[in-house]
């Protein structure tokens, strides 16, 4: 199982620089930066940096570390435009780009920006339009698309990326469309979710597979949930009080080790960590190290 770690993207880029690079030093796997413009609050006065260019930043300075968006709002970019950014960072990064895409979901932005939200069933259905013009672009010398939403007349994209395929990552746990659009064209597959969460999903991820005729192996599957890991009781029972606003990890490091083998036993290839409970930063550097070498074994 590989673990990967999620800086809250309203800390500034000295913070989030010293954290990446510690979590490249200690043995984690992965670095990824949620694709928002602001936080999804009635307050937007706060600081949060723009996600492509961060990951620019760190990809340059942090030599091992696997990087994507966790995952790009559809809605923000045009399709071609953002295969061109995933293909320049993936040279930049020497292959270590992994292209998370969702529909888009955050209202409050695209009415700020006068970015067009439309509805969930458009949102869908231009997400399967971007896979399809992405890939062709990453795949193919010169490419045509006549969609409803994205359209490619004779387009290019040079250079390629630089190993024979730059992962898509599609993120979300619809289960009619979205994790049918996960089957058709995604090579790896980001859900928030507890164990049960992640098992229920993953059978029906198989069965959209099954009917598309893929084999669902084919697709590296990765969950998401807070971490809440303390001695303490009484910090643990109010993580458990307050549980059910988010999937949740919660317990002593010996118990979240074995919560993490659930995950692993239900098949999950990676577990990605958020910071957003962990306090201030010399506290997430203690139970980062707590956690990959105690509940990782590294």
């Amino acid at each position: 199982m590989r673990f990967s770690f999620w800086p809250n993207p309203s800390q500034t880029y000295a913070d989030v620089r010293q954290l990446a690079m510690h979590v490249e030093q200690t043995g984690w796997d992965g670095f990824w930066y949620a694709d928002h413009f602001m936080p999804n609050a009635p307050d937007t006065h706060v600081p949060w940096p723009e996600a492509w260019i961060t990951l620019a930043a760190i990809g340059a300075e942090v030599p091992r570390l696997r990087i994507g968006t966790l995952v790009t709002g559809n809605t923000y970019r045009h399709p071609a435009v953002l295969a061109k950014m995933a293909v320049t960072l993936d040279h930049i990064t020497q292959g270590r780009v992994v292209l998370g895409l969702g529909s888009g979901w955050q209202e409050n932005e695209h009415q700020h920006y006068g970015i067009e939200f439309g509805s969930v069933g458009e949102r869908l259905e231009k997400l399967d339009e971007a896979c399809h013009v992405i890939k062709a672009l990453l795949t193919k010398r010169q490419s045509n698309y006549n969609g409803k939403y994205y359209q490619l007349d004779n387009a290019t994209l040079e250079p390629k990326p630089l190993h024979q395929k730059l992962p898509l990552m599609i993120g979300g746990g619809g289960e009619r469309v979205t994790l049918r659009i996960t089957a058709e064209h995604a090579d790896e597959w980001n859900v928030w979710g507890t164990v049960d969460t992640l098992q229920h999903k993953m059978r029906i991820l198989d069965q959209h597979c099954a009917d598309l005729g893929r084999d669902p192996k084919s697709i590296q599957r990765s969950a998401v949930a807070l971490l809440f890991m303390s001695e303490d009781d009484k910090i643990l029972e109010q993580a458990r009080a307050n549980a059910a606003q988010r999937p949740s990890i919660i317990g002593t490091p010996d118990a979240v080790r074995d919560i993490i083998h659930a995950y692993a036993e239900a098949g999950v290839d990676e577990l990605i960590v958020p910071d957003f409970t962990l306090g201030s930063t010399s506290t997430k550097l203690k139970t980062l190290d707590t956690f990959i070498q105690h509940v990782a074994g590294r």
